[in-house]
């Protein structure tokens, strides 16, 4: 699955980041544990001093990825609506595995549209209204990469080669083609990577944060941030931050064709994704949701991913947030006291949505 396996900390100081870069890769989770651990009924004495905008912080990342609505931006929020919006949260992403969340590189498009203080989650999900590409049958839509905005380190054709993967990826499942074309100014979905504020109203935020966004149908924009160390093979690159570039460009096209994000680790339109993984195949659930606005190639059968997907699954691993919540509650004391040691800001949320 996409969730961290190691500490922000380790990572950090084995690179060779700036502190202004540093800054940004930990602010949203360190502000999000402040605020918890200020609104936890502890001795306030024991409490850690606040620092400006911690509130305001933790807000705007709750609003950011959907589980608070932007009419809250810049009023008070009351203490049981943000009870609710990290239990949404907790709920989307299993419990055992929110400290890791939090904290890995994401999607930047939101995972649920909140709405009157409530989100809506499903496994797959879409885009409100469903919307989809609309062409004659058989359905044909092209792809460029930007003639500018690229990043030096990586040649053309490597790029290149990872979209062709990807989309093919997407096109084995649903009856659409996705053609390179020669022309981007008239290509349907336009590839490129953009730093900071790129003037789409959804600036990117540095080193790790949010790795890449697209728009819904028929925007046909993907967009990269150029900030990060893109990677096409873990074995010629060395950074411990290398992000996967099929694996997002694969992601993200799931977002070109109408798909919102999926709840199921496991699959590709999950929002999260740690450094040097690659994550390139669809699952059962990415599928599903695809073919249920395209329909199945017809020179496709689920039936033997299915029973792939059957044999290799244990009741550990399995996608169902009831029983991923159960895990926690099994939990021994010995293990409890491992897992609070090991994991404090998934602690913390335990504690606060369990007790407050």
């Amino acid at each position: 699955m996409f969730i961290s396996s190691f500490s922000y900390k380790n990572l950090i100081s084995s690179s060779t980041f700036s502190n202004k870069q540093i800054s940004a890769m930990k602010t949203p989770w360190r502000t999000l544990l402040l605020f918890l651990l200020q609104s936890l009924p502890i001795n306030p004495a024991a409490r850690p001093a606040p620092e400006e905008n911690t509130v305001n912080d933790a807000w705007g990342y709750l609003r950011r990825f959907g589980y608070l609505s932007a009419k809250f931006s810049g009023e008070p929020c009351s203490r049981r609506l943000i009870e609710s919006a990290f239990a949404r949260y907790q709920s989307n992403h299993g419990l055992p595995h929110t400290a890791g969340s939090m904290s890995s590189p994401r999607c930047g498009v939101p995972d649920s549209i909140a709405g009157g203080g409530s989100g809506v989650f499903r496994r797959f999900a879409y885009f409100p209204g469903q919307p989809r590409w609309a062409r004659p049958k058989p359905m044909r839509l092209t792809y460029a990469l930007s003639p500018t905005d690229v990043v030096g380190y990586l040649g053309r054709p490597e790029v290149e080669e990872a979209m062709r993967r990807s989309f093919a990826r997407w096109a084995k499942v649903i009856p659409v083609s996705f053609p390179p074309a020669e022309d981007y100014g008239a290509a349907d979905v336009k590839i490129g990577f953009y730093e900071g504020d790129h003037g789409d109203g959804e600036p990117f935020d540095g080193v790790l944060g949010v790795l890449a966004h697209a728009f819904s149908p028929e925007s046909g924009q993907l967009h990269l941030d150029a900030a990060e160390r893109w990677a096409v093979n873990f074995s010629v690159e060395a950074s411990e931050v290398a992000i996967d570039l099929e694996s997002v460009i694969t992601h993200e096209i799931g977002h070109v064709l109408g798909l919102a994000h999926s709840l199921v680790p496991e699959a590709v339109m999950y929002p999260s994704l740690s450094p040097r993984i690659k994550k390139i195949e669809l699952r059962i659930d990415d599928i599903r949701g695809i073919q249920a606005l395209y329909g199945s190639n017809p020179n496709f059968t689920l039936s033997s991913l299915i029973e792939s997907d059957t044999s290799s699954s244990s009741p550990s691993s399995s996608s169902s947030y009831s029983k991923g919540r159960g895990r926690i509650s099994q939990l021994s004391n010995s293990r409890l006291l491992g897992f609070i040691m090991q994991n404090c800001i998934g602690v913390i949320l335990v504690m606060f949505l369990t007790f407050a």
